[in-house]
């Protein structure tokens, strides 16, 4: 009885140093020349950035909405929320289509501008760090992690906590007042 238990244990023990063994796929892109990655499972789909309406009296990284199948999304510009200036969209840049956590809770779709998106890499458990401790002075809430494949290190974000939740809450009403305005736009036309 004693080899029994002692056998289920060992057979515990290696199911635990494999789940820690197991690499977590991360999609990878740049923003301001930087490697920055996000988990595969955070990304929703990855689209063209094309007629993106701004925004009046919106801060610099919120770059405006997009008609994405009919529903408004608000798009942020990652470049400058990360405090690297404005992007300038080119051939190469992208928007990340995710969802984050409102201050009720509820999922809110987002697209963040990012330069160029590289490629997706797997990162195992041995080559992620814990986020260097900056002092008061950074703003690093929004780090997760440092990854580490081959040469090459990612900043891992976390997206729940790019934007605050009160900030994602002013985007879910920024969104909806567009479609708003959108709607009354179209029936005055009609008119």
């Amino acid at each position: 009885m004693a080899e029994l238990i002692t056998g289920f244990n060992a057979s515990i023990q290696v199911e635990h140093q494999q789940e820690e063994e197991q690499a977590t796929q991360y999609l990878t892109f740049r923003l301001a020349g930087k490697l920055y990655a996000i988990g595969i499972l955070d990304v929703d789909e990855i689209i063209e950035p094309s007629d993106i309406t701004e925004m009046p009296r919106s801060p610099d990284y919120i770059r405006g909405v997009i008609n994405l199948r009919g529903n408004v999304v608000p798009v942020i510009d990652l470049t400058a929320r990360m405090g690297h200036g404005i992007t300038s969209i080119n051939k190469r840049s992208c928007i990340v289509m995710v969802e984050v956590a409102n201050s009720r809770g509820v999922a809110q779709a987002l697209g963040m501008l990012v330069d160029a998106v590289n490629e997706i890499v797997e990162i195992g458990q041995a080559n992620i760090r814990p986020a260097p401790d900056m002092g008061e002075s950074l703003d690093t809430r929004f780090i997760q992690a440092m990854g580490r494949v081959d040469e090459n290190f990612f900043i891992l974000l976390d997206i729940q906590h790019v934007l605050s939740s009160e900030q994602v809450t002013r985007l879910g009403q920024l969104s909806d007042h567009a479609e708003f305005s959108a709607a009354a736009s179209q029936k005055a036309g009609e008119n």
